[in-house]
């Protein structure tokens, strides 16, 4: 399903890369930290190229709601809580410090992407303790920010924690006209990376600084991010005969969605979140979930678009941003961004342009990929233990009565002579089976009743049906077994 911004734009695309090329920096992935990154590198003179292995922003910038703000769910208190004060002053800064780069970005180019000045809101339904606390802490941060009590949600709430000073746009616009001037390769995806030399289907770059900014590192050594990293899954809807809405909100129950108005030629459009879980652990009905929520809030509304994205979730929350591993100083990560892409992306493209050039930045410490906390600890243990399930499987059932009894529209895992495969009967009553075990460490999979995809618990690659790659960290496809 595309999202409504890639509803809006079309980009023209670019070549793949062929031949052999030797450059001061290649950045691995087109996304909004990865054309930021190269942007910036670009500017203060270093020669960068940049390798997407589809085409730049159909990723996870393609798919998010794009709000533009330091306030990433109740995290305030945890962060003093966790980190202590200095600390998460400086995440605050970093990311209040995003907001008015994007800003400046804005003006001096003069790009046109539905840029809005706004605030962004935590709100609650029922727990208006836990959000005063929250207030307090972010107050205690320097943030501008206010205790409300009334909102422009379609229902009344125990109140709100609203900053201001925070933005949206579209970002797939923003995105196109910042890497106008940049050299990028399209369809060239990295099959393997060796110290200086990045190795693609149509040949080789070598690159004296490498940054992987392609959501979730493919590489498993060194740096082992698939040991600190999960990922998760959440669903977003556009409506229009919604009214208009001025603020983004995001609700800090399990079941509490997210909001912010759209205004695009004319058109008000609010786009409505939420469903989040786990990748791996769909039991369906995500889209449903929305859409009930969207018929009880708004009954005249209309669906303009549906769409998910996937978020890389670090141990302690914070993202990993800086030198890959003490044993390649000359390699450069960005991921584990949650789901504030935006600002992170942002601060990530500072702060690698930064390491690149030999400047001192701030928050060099704070989001350094090699710290491990005692929070850290404690979530590996839990990333291990979700791992493990993985490993070892889930309940089957046998194949010889089971595909038989296949409804069209639905998958499942099942016995399969000594093995298991993933079978999933399409809407025209066609039969596909597929290799139940990802490629990328041997997990099992599960079916994702809402997407169509095979689906990874343990580290979050996605296939689809016929088996070819949709998420990593896999690099390669699931073998299709039979097709009918």
């Amino acid at each position: 399903m595309d999202s409504i911004w890639r509803k809006m734009n079309h980009n023209p695309e670019k070549l793949a890369f062929s031949g052999h090329i030797q450059t001061e920096a290649a950045v691995i992935g087109g996304g909004m930290a990865g054309i930021l990154t190269a942007f910036f590198l670009q500017e203060a003179g270093i020669k960068t190229i940049l390798l997407e292995a589809g085409h730049i922003g159909e990723g996870q910038t393609g798919n998010t709601t794009a709000k533009i703000t330091a306030q990433h769910g109740l995290i305030f208190d945890g962060l003093i809580t966790s980190l202590g004060m200095e600390r998460a002053e400086l995440y605050a800064k970093a990311n209040q410090t995003a907001i008015e780069e994007y800003r400046q970005l804005v003006e001096r180019l003069g790009i046109s992407c539905d840029w809005q000045d706004t605030f962004s809101c935590v709100y609650s339904t029922r727990d208006r303790e836990v959000l005063e606390k929250e207030a307090q802490a972010a107050v205690k941060l320097g943030l501008p920010v206010e205790f409300v009590t009334e909102t422009e949600l379609p229902f009344p709430v125990e109140g709100g924690v609203r900053v201001n000073g925070c933005a949206c746009f579209s970002p797939l616009d923003f995105l196109y006209k910042i890497a106008e001037n940049l050299t990028i390769y399209e369809n060239s995806e990295v099959k393997k990376v060796e110290e200086k030399v990045i190795t693609t289907a149509g040949g080789e770059v070598t690159a004296e600084h490498i940054i992987f900014a392609g959501h979730f590192p493919f590489l498993n050594k060194p740096g082992y991010y698939f040991a600190r990293m999960h990922q998760e899954r959440s669903y977003c809807l556009a409506l229009s005969g919604a009214g208009s809405m001025k603020g983004m909100y995001y609700g800090v129950e399990e079941e509490g969605c997210s909001f912010r108005g759209l205004s695009h030629k004319g058109q008000e459009l609010v786009l409505l979140g939420g469903c989040n879980h786990r990748t791996g652990g769909n039991d369906g009905g995500r889209y449903d979930r929305l859409r009930e929520d969207a018929r009880r809030f708004w009954p005249e509304c209309r669906e303009e678009a549906a769409w998910s994205a996937q978020d890389c979730m670090t141990l302690d929350g914070i993202p990993y941003i800086g030198r890959f591993s003490s044993q390649t100083p000359e390699w450069y990560v960005a991921t584990g961004f949650g789901k504030w892409g935006m600002s992170h992306s942002m601060v990530s493209a500072r702060l690698l342009t930064d390491l690149i050039t030999g400047k001192k930045n701030p928050y060099e410490n704070l989001f350094t990929p090699s710290r491990l906390g005692w929070n850290g600890v404690v979530n590996l243990a839990k990333q291990a233990g979700c791992s493990l399930k993985g490993y070892v499987g889930r309940k089957k059932v046998t194949a010889g009565e089971y595909l038989e009894d296949l409804e069209p529209g639905e998958g499942h895992l099942v016995e399969y002579g000594k093995g298991k495969i993933g079978a999933y009967r399409d809407e025209e009553g066609a039969l596909h089976l597929v290799t139940a075990r990802c490629p990328h460490l041997g997990c099992e999979l599960t079916w994702n009743p809402d997407e169509k995809s095979w689906d990874c618990p343990c580290h979050g690659s996605r296939f689809d049906y016929e088996g070819r790659v949709l998420d990593g960290p896999a690099q390669e496809g699931i073998g299709l077994v039979w097709e009918s």
